[in-house]
């Protein structure tokens, strides 16, 4: 093992779109761990939209990182020195680490990684955090029934490609708004969605949803924001619910735009919006890995990871989501299953 160690820190707020200015990537000592950590070695790592707001001098639901700080983000690992009976040098764990080599992690925060499930980088995508958002936001916030037509916005993404596999699972029609002629037809062909709208060469969304629901919109999962829920907010039917996941249309404005305001077109159909913390359903996260993992092993929930090699190459991995450059999850490869040295 290597005595020195990589970590990414962010070098100053971006104003606007961030840049590879507002990262620095800074050499130190491999961290010391003490009783009931662990010393893991950076398998994967996790870069997600929900980072950007950390990136921000304001209060958010994550809190914001100071200039200086180390960026953190979830990563799957390979303990290389353990000093806990639960975990032994060689096991493969998951948890939230640091944008480095490696990480401390403390035994009761991480949970074991199980490669006869799937591949670890899925513990990242399906199987960890985003996998979890997309179970609990459509089946308590979504509240789908069999018959709903449901539509995803970010369908191709890491929330929304499972979203929509769920809700076929129960019944419903399904439509999905992706970047690419490649994710729609991955969401048609290989997800099972009924109809899947390339957004970058559809100049009308309300034509194009009202071909593709033409009975309107009863659950929403908003992941995108911008002109897309603009439409659908124009096609929801009576008691429709629409679960706001993300907004990252709007992540790197300087101002948000106010645009026509959208709040009368819930009044008729008695819509619900509801925002969604995947946080809030943590007491429950074992019930959503259990279930998860079961149609991840079986074959009933497909995924798709989207890797970046090499830690060095972690801001661009992060710069790419607003970009749309990921299909499914993207991460970061950081060192090999050898247990190579990761430079």
């Amino acid at each position: 093992m290597t005595n020195t160690n990589r970590e990414w820190i962010l070098a100053e707020r971006p104003v606007g779109e961030p840049d590879t200015a507002c990262f620095d990537l800074q050499e130190t000592d491999v961290p010391t761990h003490g009783p009931g950590e662990l010393l893991v070695r950076t398998r994967y790592l996790s870069v997600d939209p929900y980072m950007r707001g950390r990136m921000r001098d304001s209060k958010s639901y994550a809190e914001p990182w100071d200039v200086g700080d180390t960026l953190r983000g979830g990563i799957v690992g390979e303990v290389v020195e353990s000093e806990s009976d639960e975990y032994h040098e060689g096991d493969l764990v998951t948890g939230e680490g640091t944008w480095g080599d490696y990480s401390v992690l403390d035994t009761d925060e991480v949970v074991p990684v199980d490669p006869s499930v799937a591949d670890p980088e899925a513990y990242l995508g399906v199987l960890g955090m985003p996998g979890r958002t997309a179970y609990f936001g459509l089946l308590e916030v979504g509240e789908p029934k069999p018959g709903d037509t449901v539509v995803v916005s970010g369908a191709a993404g890491a929330v929304g490609s499972v979203v929509g596999q769920i809700a076929k699972r129960n019944g419903c029609h399904v439509v999905g708004f992706a970047g690419s002629d490649e994710k729609t037809a991955w969401l048609t062909d290989d997800l099972g969605f009924d109809t899947a709208i390339n957004y970058k060469t559809t100049d009308d969304y309300r034509a194009a949803l009202e071909d593709a629901a033409p009975g309107g919109v009863d659950v929403y999962f908003d992941n995108v924001g911008g002109p897309i829920t603009d439409a659908v907010f124009t096609k929801l039917n009576l008691d429709a619910r629409v679960a706001v996941c993300g907004q990252i249309a709007h992540y790197n404005d300087e101002k948000l735009p106010t645009g026509p305001r959208k709040l009368p077109q819930l009044i008729a159909p008695r819509a619900k919006v509801q925002g969604l913390l995947v946080s809030d359903f943590s007491t429950r996260f074992a019930e959503a890995s259990e279930r998860l993992s079961r149609w991840v092993a079986s074959g009933e929930l497909d995924h798709r990871e989207t890797i970046v090699e090499g830690l060095e190459n972690a801001p661009d991995a992060f710069l790419g989501l607003f970009e749309g450059d990921n299909i499914g999850k993207q991460v970061v490869q950081v060192s090999s299953p050898a247990g190579d040295d990761p430079r």
